[in-house]
């Protein structure tokens, strides 16, 4: 035995099962409450629906309208604050506790751009072989990232460390 589809949204027409409504007519004034029946009549007179607009109500709020021009404008609206919103990624950089000037200056335009763009910058530090016993030049360094991008950037995670390598998060101001 199948299950019927199952319909997502309100119920309209001949789905609302209830005896009587409160009734918004299609300009939005009050009607007042009516029995189903003589509602959807007038919904069908107009050649619009009934919507049924809040279910929980005591009776049931509907509306005269077009369901399917609603259904349009929700779908477009939901579409709009889809493109509308900011999506922010976790960007890494991965340094070393022994980084030369130059590799640290690339890294710091890149951790720039990143923060710029509105990304979060997740700083890695990897430890190898012995470098593990001096975790405080790997400090040293985080922490002066930390100042070189203290005007665009805050602090999300301190410095910690995870295995062999210490982890650190910034995000933009």
């Amino acid at each position: 035995m199948t299950t019927p589809p199952r319909i997502d949204g309100p119920r309209v027409n001949e789905r609302i099962t209830i005896n009587t409504v409160r009734l918004v007519d299609a300009d939005g004034e009050q009607v007042g409450v009516v029995p189903t029946r003589d509602a959807m009549k007038r919904a069908f007179d107009e050649g619009l629906d009934l919507v049924e607009i809040s279910p929980n109500a005591e009776p049931p709020v509907c509306k005269i309208m077009d369901y399917g021009r609603f259904r349009f404008e929700t779908q477009k609206k939901k579409n709009e604050a889809r493109k509308k919103q900011k999506i922010i990624e976790l960007k890494e950089l991965k340094v070393r506790p022994n980084i030369d000037t130059h590799d640290y200056d690339v890294k710091m335009r890149a951790a720039h751009k990143f923060i710029s763009a509105g990304d979060k910058v997740k700083v890695t530090m990897r430890f190898r072989g012995r470098e593990i016993t001096h975790q405080e030049v790997g400090l040293e360094v985080l922490r002066r990232i930390e100042t070189d991008l203290v005007e665009v950037a805050k602090m999300e995670l301190r410095p910690k460390m995870e295995g062999r390598q210490m982890i650190m998060i910034l995000a933009p101001k």
